[in-house]
């Protein structure tokens, strides 16, 4: 079994966090509906009202998997697949790159980097050679 060291460890620790918050915002927005949330959601990105608790749902669901141990590269992966969407309708919108299109991608790259940090055996999967 591979080392972690502490400063890796807490650093995984903290991206995960920071991704896991980010989620619960979302998630609380789309369980409360406030009036911005339906003014982005249907205006904007062109879905109907009765979709945003179903992505709430969904990524309640991936996110509930991100947290737990030993279900968090399932998780990740999920999470991933959600991110893409966003990505897609982002790009479909032609929203700015770096702050709308691109967010997705950092957010996915906290997810996984979280994860990379805290998990020796995720890093024989993905190893990075330096």
């Amino acid at each position: 079994m591979e080392n972690i060291s502490k400063n890796g460890l807490w650093a995984g620790r903290i991206m995960s966090v920071l991704v896991i918050l980010f989620l619960a915002f979302d998630i609380v927005g789309k369980f409360m509906k406030p009036e911005m949330v339906i003014e982005t959601t249907v205006n904007e990105l062109g879905y109907q009202v009765y979709h945003i608790v179903k992505m709430g749902i969904i990524l309640l669901l991936v996110t509930i998997l991100y947290i737990i141990p030993k279900t968090s590269i399932l998780g990740a992966v999920l999470l991933t697949g959600y991110l893409g969407g966003a990505i897609a309708t982002h790009f479909r919108l032609d929203a700015p790159l770096f702050s709308h299109q691109l967010f997705p991608v950092y957010l996915g790259i906290l997810a996984w980097g979280g994860i990379w940090l805290r998990n020796p055996q995720l890093r024989k999967v993905l190893p990075f050679n330096t």
